[in-house]
């Protein structure tokens, strides 16, 4: 669909939405619906259906214009009229609404604040240490100890290991700084886009500490708001919801693997083939790897002592572990996280970080007071998409909350979904969408306030026990969290995709297509081992014993290593030279 008709499509839904739906219809939508949250299951059937227009109108719109920030807006403002009670005329009324009261209050609580500092300090932090030279620092110590294909590959996933602390950040540094190396050691550069895309997002979900983290105790914050007589804290979730993040520990497990085994299957074993050809065929060599002189090839970043990147790094995660433990309480290491004050901590880990930075860099007078402020701010600058996405999300969410959706949704589905699939469909709704939207963090930002209650109201009105609706939210969240990053590593729409193809200086298509076969596995197996766990109650231990073999015996039985191979049996075609201006660092 050209941008044209996709816009003319989008317009012609929202006009459908605000027009069909007319001040009657949101006045009796109102009036029925319930008068407390703590009567959520119980008064359930009182929602009507107009309260689910809003997310589902951000996510029709972001399918068909790709633009969630304006897919956002408009069920924002459509939420704000519904919520007036006005008819037709509230339609006006409810634009500047959209703006007064819920974007703007949705900034100005204490938590979603801390979020966004934090954001921004982080974000200050990384913009240092990438100009600075810490990470190309990090990267010449890494190289010393790499002297073969495999050794490269291996490397450069230890050092997207590294990298954990945000997914731009990862993919920008790694994909730069690793690609003369990888090069020099003739691995593909869709090889190396693979490796950037798979070590940002599925490390960033599951790392402790990260400019995730943020996003992510927002949108359970707001979540749990939803939820009576649900207290624990957004962190503890998180840390619930980690063993059951399959895809992003599967992913990480089968990108060491097949780096590892120098095996490949389907189009990167083609693209493995064509740059072993073309070292005798010269119209073969697409990126110019085999060419004596490419100024391209150079790495001509900032490279300073590896400590310079370190130090920051570890003080980030020291302070917030700290913060952590001197906040919270209780005799287990669960219960001290659960009882902590996350905001407080993150903030004090993310400022004593970016103040060690700050002093390193001054000490060692690598950048001049100008360069150092303007590396902050830029990087400060690179984390506004996100937050921007992160407010919209959370006035959309308080317009969820109002409008009682997720007590419509129990009324739908409290009899005909059982819940302990939740999970999965959970996962592949938030795939589809990341799929199509090109944004994770739009998905969670539209998802996740809506499943994560509806999953607790389930769990209640199916009189479940405590302990069990408990593991079920925190597969909700895994699952919107992991649903994400698989749509968005199958998305040629996605930002960190598309990021990934400019670090590495890899044909976007190209790595799209080389990487889609090797997502789709993961994400299948992934899929299938979320109904095992809750459907078949088979326990979650079970499937990392289980199917991390699986993979690993999949690679040894589809992929074949290309330098074995009678590389005459295969017919490829000449390819255009790949022209692309020199990347950029992230800053």
């Amino acid at each position: 669909m050209s941008l044209k008709y996709r816009w003319l499509s989008a317009l012609l839904v929202v006009l459908s939405c605000f027009f069909f739906i007319n001040g009657t219809i949101a006045q009796d939508s109102l009036a029925s619906a319930p008068s407390a949250l703590e009567k959520l299951v119980s008064q359930s059937a009182g929602a009507q259906w107009t309260s689910i227009l809003p997310p589902v109108l951000a996510i029709v719109l972001a399918l068909i214009t790709r633009q969630v920030l304006f897919s956002l807006f408009i069920a924002i403002w459509l939420g704000a009229w519904l919520v007036s009670d006005s008819g037709l005329a509230g339609i006006g009324t409810g634009f500047f609404a959209t703006v007064t009261d819920y974007i703007v209050p949705g900034i100005a609580t204490p938590d979603h604040v801390s979020i966004m500092l934090f954001s921004l300090l982080i974000g200050g932090m990384i913009g240092i240490i990438s100009d600075n030279g810490g990470t190309g620092g990090v990267i010449d110590v890494v190289s010393k100890f790499v002297k073969t294909q495999r050794q490269g590959m291996v490397m450069t996933s230890i050092v997207g290991l590294f990298i954990f602390f945000d997914d731009y950040a990862n993919t920008m540094i790694v994909g730069n700084t690793m690609r003369p190396l990888t090069d020099k050691l003739k691995i593909t550069r869709a090889k190396l886009a693979y490796l950037v895309d798979s070590t940002s997002a599925p490390v960033a979900t599951v790392a402790l500490v990260s400019t995730w983290i943020g996003a992510m105790l927002g949108y359970i914050t707001d979540a749990a708001a939803k939820m009576p007589d649900y207290n624990e804290a957004a962190y503890s979730v998180f840390m619930g919801s980690l063993e059951y993040n399959f895809y992003a520990f599967l992913t990480i497990f089968f990108v060491f693997t097949i780096s590892a085994s120098g095996k490949d299957f389907g189009p990167m074993l083609t693209s493995r083939i064509q740059l072993l050809k073309a070292k005798k065929d010269p119209s073969l060599d697409k990126y110019g790897v085999y060419e004596e002189e490419n100024d391209f090839l150079r790495d001509d970043k900032v490279h300073s002592h590896y400590l310079n990147a370190l130090v920051p790094i570890l003080v980030l995660v020291i302070g917030t572990s700290t913060g952590l433990y001197l906040t919270g309480s209780g005799e287990n290491l669960r219960d001290i996280i659960a009882s902590s004050n996350s905001y407080a901590s993150l903030l004090w880990g993310s400022l004593l970080s970016l103040t060690s930075a700050i002093f390193l860099t001054s000490v060692q007078k690598i950048l001049t007071i100008e360069k150092l402020i303007k590396s902050m701010m830029t990087g400060m600058h690179t984390m506004f998409d996100g937050l921007i996405i992160l407010v919209m999300a959370w006035a959309l969410s308080e317009l969820t909350s109002q409008l009682h959706t997720a007590d419509y949704l129990v009324s739908v589905f409290s009899d005909s979904l059982n819940p302990f699939w939740l999970p999965v469909v959970i996962f592949l709704l938030s795939a589809v969408t990341s799929f199509s939207t090109g944004s994770s963090w739009g998905t969670m930002g539209i998802l996740m306030p809506l499943v994560v209650p509806l999953t607790w109201a389930l769990g209640k009105s199916n009189g479940l026990e405590f302990e069990v609706t408990h593991e079920l939210i925190y597969a909700a969240v895994a699952s919107v969290l992991a649903g994400s990053v698989w749509g968005d590593h199958c998305s040629p729409i996605s930002d960190t995709t598309i990021l990934s193809s400019i670090s590495s200086s890899c044909e976007h298509i190209e790595h799209v297509r080389t990487q889609l076969p090797y997502s789709i596995l993961v994400g299948v197996v992934s899929a299938i081992s979320l109904i095992l766990v809750f459907v078949l109650n088979v326990p979650f231990w079970v499937i990392y014993l289980s199917f991390i073999p699986i993979l690993y015996f999949s690679i040894q039985k589809f992929g074949d290593r290309a330098s074995e191979l009678n590389l005459d049996d295969f017919e490829i075609e000449a390819a255009e030279k790949f022209v692309m201006e020199k990347p950029q660092t992230l800053h």
